[in-house]
């Protein structure tokens, strides 16, 4: 099995938030989760860990991807309990590139996860999330849990 690098375990032993996408399921976001080492710090970290959902599928990637299909793929390789929260884009006004679909919310995730649900498109790349808005959504739910964070 791969090793982690020593300091990526301790910085994610150390965190207050961890977050979980968005990117690649396959090629970018599974091979890092799949470290045994990097799982098992996710797993015992007493941080806020939180999924952050892909707003459009990945041709040949992803195609017809629900955001819980995202999840259970993590989950047939990880199993279950890996995150306290999921967060999933729910605005879909824009084009997308050819080949791209709008990943959508499943009614029955929210009986698995705790779901937010926002506006997280970037309106010129409607494809990708927003950065201000995502980051802004993801301090909301650490503040939620901990109360406000001061210097």
């Amino acid at each position: 099995a791969p090793l982690a690098f020593p300091q990526a375990v301790q910085a994610i032993l150390s965190a207050d938030l961890i977050v979980v996408g968005p990117g690649s399921l396959f090629t970018s976001l599974l091979p890092n989760l799949l470290v045994p080492d990097i799982e098992a710090a996710i797993r015992s970290s007493r941080a806020l860990k939180i999924f952050v959902c892909n707003v459009a599928t990945q041709p040949g990637e992803t195609d017809n991807y629900t955001c819980a299909d995202h999840l259970r793929t993590i989950h047939d390789h990880l199993g279950d309990h890996l995150f306290d929260a999921v967060v999933c884009n729910n605005y879909f006004t824009g084009n997308l590139p050819d080949g791209s679909q709008w990943v959508r919310l499943d009614e029955n995730l929210e009986n698995i996860y705790p779901v937010y649900q926002a506006n997280l498109l970037d309106p010129d790349f409607p494809w990708h999330h927003d950065a201000g808005k995502l980051s802004q959504v993801l301090v909301d739910l650490l503040e939620n849990r901990t109360g406000p964070l001061v210097e």
